[in-house]
């Protein structure tokens, strides 16, 4: 992977405009990929708006921009992503939907490239087992927004090899950003610690013991965390937060896991937070 110049990039939504957006402001060309037109475009809007901010704010210059944008293709063809030497998946966040796509790209990419996921908490090491090339398959968990947090979660599945690893690790520094190594578990670290405080501060809410205000202020001013679990919550999706706890719950082995009731009900009603428009808080219509 030492030669590597071309990112193939699979889900053109919110995690993947803003990886594809990393890519490409790199130096690496990007074949930015969706099942759908409709996404992509708008994944393409994204970037653009992106990237104007960035030169707004004199961290690009307008040509570093422009040089950065043409470095993107669009597709809806998988069979298009072949010249690829490393694949980031960032697609919706099921097991079954990633496998096929990773059957896929087994089958699409050279045999010595490398095949990563952008999940938040399926493992690395099963999805790695539906393909011919399992030391090849590694985790690389970005976070959002992708062009302004640093971390990116590097983990490694059980058979993924060290070669593998350290190219993705330094190709990681090469982004611009931090990779901290994660061994594969439910939730990796970030979202083991981070889910059940929300699960928790969610239980504190449907018991009576404050308002959601209330427990946001406590950790905004107690904990000087930047925005509260429950904001947080709204922003994640609270159907993201669901499945995430569902995940831990079956991995981890512990009803402790189980999505608070208060959750599960919410979700159930379409109320998912920031993108339906309510969730612990009410949002303007776009």
């Amino acid at each position: 992977m030492s030669d590597m110049k071309t990112i193939a990039i699979l889900g053109a939504g919110t995690m993947g405009n803003g990886i594809a957006h990393v890519c490409a402001r790199s130096g690496f060309n990007v074949l930015l990929y969706d099942v759908n037109q409709t996404t992509l475009y708008r994944g393409l809007d994204t970037i653009r708006t992106n990237f104007a901010r960035e030169v707004a704010k004199e961290k690009l210059t307008q040509q570093q921009s422009d040089e950065a944008r043409s470095r993107i293709t669009l597709t809806t063809k998988l069979d298009d992503l072949a010249p690829a030497s490393l694949a980031i998946e960032a697609v919706t966040e099921r097991f079954e939907i990633k496998s096929a796509v990773f059957r896929d790209l087994d089958r699409i990419l050279p045999a010595d490239a490398t095949l990563a996921t952008n999940t938040s908490s399926i493992s690395i090491t099963r999805l790695a087992a539906v393909t011919k090339r399992p030391e090849q398959v590694i985790g690389m968990h970005f976070f959002n927004p992708v062009p302004v947090m640093k971390l990116v979660e590097v983990i490694r599945g059980l058979q993924t090899s060290q070669a593998t690893f350290d190219a993705v690790h330094a190709l990681s520094q090469q982004l611009g950003k931090t990779p901290v190594e994660v061994n594969d578990a439910a939730g990796f670290v970030s979202n083991r610690v981070l889910m059940p405080l929300i699960n928790e501060a969610i239980y504190a809410v449907m018991e009576g013991v404050a308002t959601a205000e209330a427990v946001d202020q406590v950790f905004v001013l107690g904990m000087a965390h930047p925005m509260g679990p429950l904001t947080l919550a709204d922003f994640i999706g609270l159907d993201v937060c669901a499945d995430i706890m569902r995940v831990l719950a079956d991995g981890l082995g512990s009803p402790r896991y189980n999505p608070c009731p208060l959750l599960v009900r919410m979700v159930d009603a379409g109320w998912l937070g920031r993108k339906s428009g309510r969730g612990f808080y009410t949002y303007p219509a776009k």
